[in-house]
């Protein structure tokens, strides 16, 4: 990329190895037995650079960037060479021990972690940990550290005010631009972001992306971007890594990675993505774009893309057809009128102040088959809705009528009868699996509860079945939470809310912490279970690529009400709000950016 003397950061050939893990029961690998998560990768970063690099889960993308700041667990073994351009000179990274890498850590190299949730301390306020930071840092006095949390809460479109809140009291896009603030709070040379807008609606995700840039062009900042989402690398990146499998397959200039990707797992990655300007019946998947490129007989990559696309769009007639079948049938959910408010208390006695309407007032029908879209920033009330519906937040008003049956009136035996046809699948994996429980008995749960299967074996194999289907390992059912990644805990999420035959499932951000590769793959799943099982979807996203190619339907959302509702294909090329415009203008193009290169 540059010359070695010019780089503020110098990878070469690194390495990192793990202990090897098997599915023994006693759950150890042989004596000596290592694994290269990261093996034999080598870049250069200059001041004032982006490298995006990109990839599957699993393919080594966070032990690189946890190897880059000295954070890997103690039975890693590192290889290579990392040379970190310091105050003082370079400084070879992997000589250091832990105590001079904690002089560098947060001061001059910086991480935003991919789960906010887990990286703020819930028993401090935001402001408690973000000043924390300021005074372990910087020389500044307490009104001027208090001053400069303020001034970086609103670089990071939060209010000041909201700096005495615990991070349990914001929402989970609010929490991480916390994250944001703490990371950039000591001016850092080096910025690693792990997956940092993955929690993100899309407004808020370019907000986030404008605002790296504007400080990176301001302070001179490399960003290390890491991301299973190729359309992000375009709009913030100049040079990109493509990892598979540990190792660089792929790595150049932005645009001539976009415009001719030699590598066929980098031209899969591109071809996953949902796309806006087309309606299709399925997403290519990154194995269905490898065969097609083992027959494609020379031809370029862009063509192949272009092919794939092709043969899955849905026809205008087609929608309409299908819109007009769902509809003849009687609605399966029937919401009116429907309102959540909530007290705000305050103070010692915690009396209330004002009332949040958290849902105001929401109409909307939903049929026997269909996948109703339901899109809108953090905070809009989104999720409030989901689980008002399934009456775990009780509601203040409204009616609610499940195939005749108002859920907000039934008595609590005959509601536990509808659990099983009403399942949720929670944005949060790791909150909604118990972490003391294997993942096949999580799954197995709720067929005990509901009587499904005759034996505990039958249960079991009903779950392998499952875990087949969601694309899981059927021999890892008895692992724990922790042992899979944040992409595979949710794969187990979706297996676990499908186990009690479900008719409707409220999906709420159920492909928002997975990447492309496996998105592609489990909303196709979703669509052929629908297919197969007749199912109805409430679909609850930020991602309105994600939506339109899920949804027969679009519920737009805002401040507790529906702004619009319609087909997908009409909100998305007739949008009648200004906020659903504004919507559909933040979402990336996945088209590089021309940028200004600053100097090394």
């Amino acid at each position: 990329m540059t010359d070695a003397a010019a780089a503020l950061l110098t990878v070469e050939g690194l390495r990192v190895l793990l202990p090897s893990r098997t599915d023994s029961p006693a759950g150890k690998a042989p004596q000596g037995s290592r694994q290269a998560v990261v093996d034999g990768l080598s870049f250069q970063l200059r001041a004032g650079q982006t490298l995006g690099i990109v990839g599957e889960s699993g393919s080594g993308k966070t032990m690189t960037a946890l190897a880059l700041i000295g954070l890997l667990p103690n039975q890693a073994q590192v290889q290579g060479r990392i040379d970190f351009q310091g105050p003082q000179g370079p400084v070879d990274w992997l000589a250091l021990d832990p105590r001079q890498r904690r002089a560098y850590r947060g001061s001059q190299i910086a991480l935003i972690f991919q789960e906010p949730s887990t990286a703020l301390n819930p028993l401090y306020t935001c402001g408690q940990q973000l000043r924390e930071t300021l005074q372990a840092n910087t020389s500044l006095s307490a009104a001027e550290i208090r001053a400069q949390a303020a001034r970086l809460f609103e670089e990071v479109q939060l209010s000041p005010q909201l700096l005495e809140r615990y991070p349990h009291q914001l929402s989970g896009g609010q929490i991480q631009r916390v994250a944001i603030a703490c990371a950039i709070a000591s001016n850092p040379k080096l910025l690693i972001a792990d997956e940092p807008t993955t929690a993100l609606d899309v407004t808020v995700q370019a907000e986030i992306l404008r605002l790296l840039a504007q400080l990176q062009q301001q302070r001179q900042m490399a960003i290390l971007f890491i991301t299973h989402d190729l359309s992000l690398v375009a709009e913030l990146a100049d040079q990109v890594v493509v990892m598979y499998r540990g190792q660089a397959v792929e790595q150049g200039d932005v645009e001539q990675i976009f415009r001719d990707p030699q590598h066929p797992y980098t031209r899969g990655l591109l071809a996953c993505r949902p796309g806006l300007e087309r309606r299709l019946r399925r997403l290519p998947t990154l194995q269905d774009f490898q065969s097609a490129q083992e027959n494609a007989a020379g031809r370029p990559g862009s063509l192949l893309v272009e092919q794939r696309w092709q043969q899955m769009e849905m026809t205008v007639a087609e929608e309409e057809e299908r819109l007009q079948r769902l509809q003849s049938q009687p609605p399966l959910l029937q919401v009116r009128q429907l309102r959540t408010h909530y007290a705000v208390r305050q103070g010692l006695f915690r009396r209330p102040v004002r009332e949040l309407r958290a849902v105001d007032g929401v109409s909307f029908d939903l049929y026997p088959g269909e996948t109703l879209g339901l899109v809108g920033e953090s905070g809009c009330g989104k999720t409030t809705l989901g689980r008002t519906l399934l009456r775990l937040v009780r509601p203040s008003s409204g009616q609610v009528l499940y195939d005749g049956d108002d859920l907000l009136r039934l008595p609590p035996q005959r509601l536990r009868r509808l659990r099983r046809e009403i399942q949720l699948i929670f944005q949060d994996p790791m909150a909604s699996l118990n972490p003391r429980m294997t993942v096949g008995a999580s799954v197995m749960e709720p067929m005990w509860l509901h009587k499904i299967g005759a034996h505990s074996a039958e249960r079991r194999q009903r779950a392998q079945h499952l875990f087949q289907r969601v694309g899981l390992d059927p021999e890892s059912l008895d692992r724990l939470p922790h042992q899979f990644s944040g992409g595979q805990r949710q794969r187990i999420c979706i297996a676990r809310a499908l186990a009690s035959q479900p008719r409707l499932i409220v999906c709420d951000e159920a492909v928002s912490s997975l990447d492309v590769s496996v998105q592609a793959q489990v909303l196709n799943l979703l669509k052929d279970l629908q297919e197969e099982l007749g199912l109805t979807y409430l679909f609850i996203s930020h991602d309105l690529s994600v939506v339109k190619f899920m949804s027969d339907r679009i519920m737009v959302m805002n401040r507790g009400r529906i702004e619009e509702i319609g087909p997908a294909s009409q909100i998305y090329l007739y949008p009648q709000q200004d906020y659903t415009r504004r919507l559909i203008a933040a979402i990336p193009k996945g088209a590089p950016k021309k940028r200004t290169h600053l100097p090394g």
